[in-house]
């Protein structure tokens, strides 16, 4: 790794990443690689790591490549990979956008968790379609400090617990990942978002995703807990066949979330590409020892 290597760093809502242009697919980006990239002090700082790679050059995207040129091969910040991220994948559209890759308007973008529509409007702001939500049945708890709370498991490609809970600061300081069960429900972990009321389908919350701990915002859930939000409130629009939109508060800003009577799910929200650079070869190598 002597050469330098390109990237960019860009955030939604605050939920900041490390970006690689990697079109062929030519980098070798280990989970130790990646966790040390997104060191907060010893590296560039992020909370996961979008490796921008052509679908045809990628083993897991080839299959979609007839229909996104881009696969957003996502990483946490611990180096593990993730299925999904949907403040990444605004990112990753302004992306592609600020290199010229892409203009405004529709385009597709591959991920782990299938395909993705996205629209980048005039005004800034990025919309995603993230699918429709995957509701398992089964009670969940979560669980911070002496406190529990029933919780709403769904899936956005991802897995989520959603509590809605009296006050964010029950959530205590969300570093560690807050206890759940019954085990069986997320073998492979979990995000959790702990929710409070602000208005009529106003809502905040505070995260944390797995691999990365608490984060600014999370994207995929924020529909989950606009999901979770619908349920409670009896505005399910895949029985009403009336859309419903959540306005939903993240440390970092704010999102707006809609499903369909239908079942799918649109997000919308800002993204910034904030700075570009290289990342030293050498120093990295030196990282991994």
């Amino acid at each position: 790794m002597s050469t330098r290597i390109a990237f960019l760093k860009g955030h939604g809502t605050e939920n900041d990443f490390v970006i690689v242009p990697d079109p062929d697919n030519a980098l070798d980006l280990p989970p130790a690689a990646v966790a040390a990239l997104c060191d907060r002090r010893a590296g560039i700082g992020g909370d996961g790591l979008l490796h921008v790679v052509r679908s045809a050059a990628h083993p897991e995207a080839r299959a979609m490549a007839a229909e996104a040129e881009w696969f957003m091969d996502y990483r946490n910040g611990d180096g593990s990979i993730a299925e999904m991220c949907g403040n990444g994948v605004r990112v990753f559209a302004r992306y592609l956008q600020h290199a010229g890759l892409v203009t405004e308007g529709d385009l597709a973008i591959a991920t782990r968790g299938g395909l993705k529509s996205v629209h980048i409007d005039k005004d800034g702001d990025i919309t995603v379609g993230m699918g429709r939500a995957a509701l398992p049945a089964g009670e969940v708890t979560v669980s911070v400090g002496g406190r529990s709370w029933p919780a709403r498991n769904v899936n956005m490609g991802n897995p989520h617990a959603v509590a809605f809970v009296d006050d964010l600061a029950h959530a205590g300081d969300l570093h560690t990942p807050p206890p759940f069960s019954p085990a069986s429900a997320y073998p492979d972990g979990v995000n959790v978002e702990f929710v409070v009321d602000r208005g009529p389908r106003h809502v905040a919350l505070r995260v944390h995703e797995r691999g990365s701990g608490e984060t600014r915002s999370c994207g995929t859930g924020a529909c989950a807990v606009a999901v979770a939000a619908a349920r409670r409130d009896g505005a399910d629009p895949t029985a009403t066949g009336t859309p419903v939109t959540y306005t939903v508060d993240v440390p970092g800003g704010r999102l707006v979330i809609t499903e369909r009577p239908d079942g799918e799910i649109e997000m919308t929200g800002p993204a910034v590409i904030v700075a570009e650079g290289e990342i030293d070869g050498e120093w990295l190598e030196s990282a991994l020892r």
